[in-house]
């Protein structure tokens, strides 16, 4: 299904995770979305196991990935 007015249309949450974790670090991340995946041993695996799981923290993880990726 085309999604053109999606921004996020075929990214992966993997890939917004590897983003942000490579621009912010998990404590900035842990910052800004207070969630225990991020402040406690944090892992790509163990994020994505939580945000899977979790709908309003993975709205969360998005949003903060497109004013990531639009600020350069």
């Amino acid at each position: 299904m085309e999604q053109p007015n999606n921004p996020l249309h075929g990214i992966t949450l993997q890939r917004m995770l590897e983003v942000l974790q490579a621009r912010l670090g998990w404590e900035e991340m842990a910052r800004r979305i207070p969630v225990r995946c991020f402040q406690h041993d944090p892992s790509l695996k163990s994020s994505l196991t939580f945000l899977r799981k979790t709908p309003w923290a993975r709205a969360r993880v998005e949003a903060l990935y497109l004013a990531v990726t639009r600020s350069g």
